[in-house]
């Protein structure tokens, strides 16, 4: 059965252009064959390879008409989520599986865009959560981000477009590397495929959200989100995709966070912080337990963010949106001489990183801590006003 997409692309200056293929709306098959249009291929149709967190799935041949997806297991450790995906807020084209962790879009084929939210509201503490995808990535738009309670789920049930930040209650991620609020798109990333981990921190004390990806920082795509709540969200066009949570947690904004935090910050090449620093053993324990989450990210870009996108998305040309976005957190600068791991504390002793097993092995690639910044709040504070309430708050 012949089968029709629609997709506005602004490269084509908004012509509309259509294609036959088995995963959009239905075409009557009484229909003259006169009235199918033109088959004109699509960019946004291949699968997008090579960002997986894992190799996993990397010798798997990936058709999107069959919708294979992915059993690896790679990076799903935790056991306990704090929310899973709400069955009673989703779009009818969204079905749920794996205790509502795993949530399939468009089972046989897709005629819009399907959403669904989290179950918890994300209020005051520290928020953080990981999605995986596990099914081939393409289409109009896979989207991961947050939305208020007034988003509607159902906007787009009928047409393909970007669900997450078309409006003001809502930040949304691509697939394609682009972020979106107010309707207003800016490239923000390179893109992700299937495998790749999208982790989101939304911070209330600071009241910023921080995305990363295979657990490396891309940066802060929202500030001055105090005292607002939200829902974490997900919205796809693509036929027989999925997407898949594999960690959410939530910490209350205490000094054990900011201390954990900072320690993470000052030491930022360093594979097990915890085990760097001098610490009792129970002490230790707990803080990999309660967390965890906190050392495991990188606070810097991993190499493929580093060395930028394709030929075309360099050369692409965004307008920033109306509410400029600012620029990632900028991380502390380290050593530049490569040296074994030291507390970050001077009155200790120095201690040797478990992975230099004697003298005579290879350095730790840890770089010696920098002084840290007067304040936690000095390296995500770009306003004055800002910078010198939250110091009162402080005092």
């Amino acid at each position: 059965m012949a089968v029709i997409q629609t997709s506005d692309r602004e490269e084509w200056e908004g012509q509309t252009t259509t294609q036959i293929s088995n995963l959009e709306s239905e075409v009557d098959p009484l229909a003259s064959p006169q009235t199918v249009p033109e088959v004109v291929a699509l960019p946004s149709t291949v699968p997008v390879m090579g960002e997986s967190f894992c190799q996993c799935d990397q010798q798997e041949e990936l058709n999107p008409g069959f919708g294979v997806t992915s059993d690896c297991l790679c990076g799903e450790e935790d056991q306990g989520f704090d929310w899973v995906w709400d069955d009673h807020f989703k779009s009818s084209g969204a079905l749920l599986g794996c205790d509502n962790r795993k949530v399939s879009f468009h089972s046989d084929y897709s005629c819009g865009t399907a959403a669904i939210r989290g179950t918890k509201e994300l209020t005051d503490g520290q928020h953080f959560w990981e999605v995986k995808m596990t099914s081939p990535v393409y289409g109009t738009d896979m989207m991961v981000g947050i939305g208020t309670s007034e988003v509607n789920l159902e906007k787009f049930r009928y047409s393909f477009g970007s669900l997450l930040g078309h409006d003001e209650d809502s930040w949304g991620l691509s697939y394609t590397g682009h972020l979106q609020h107010k309707g207003d798109k800016v490239k923000f990333s390179s893109r992700f495929g299937q495998g790749s981990i999208i982790g989101l921190h939304l911070d209330t004390w600071h009241g910023t959200l921080t995305f990363y990806k295979n657990r490396h920082c891309i940066g802060v795509a929202a500030t001055k989100l105090q005292n607002k709540k939200f829902y974490p969200m997900v919205c796809s066009t693509a036929a027989k995709s999925s997407m898949k949570v594999i960690r959410a947690c939530y910490t209350p904004t205490s000094l054990q966070y900011l201390c954990c935090a900072q320690l993470r910050q000052m030491l930022p090449h360093c594979p097990d912080v915890l085990n760097a620093t001098e610490l009792p053993p129970g002490l230790r324990t707990l803080l990999h337990t309660q967390l965890g989450w906190v050392f495991s990210l990188s606070p810097g870009p991993e190499p493929s963010e580093q060395h930028g996108d394709s030929s075309e998305d360099l050369h692409e040309e965004m307008s920033l949106p109306s509410s400029p976005i600012p620029s990632p957190v900028s991380t502390l600068s380290a050593c530049t001489t490569p040296s074994p791991c030291t507390s970050p504390f001077p009155d200790t002793d120095p201690h040797r990183c478990p992975c230099q097993k004697s003298t005579q092995t290879q350095p730790c690639t840890c770089h010696c801590p920098p002084t840290p910044p007067s304040s936690d709040y000095d390296s995500c504070c770009s306003e004055p006003e800002d910078y010198q309430c939250k110091r009162c708050r402080w005092t």
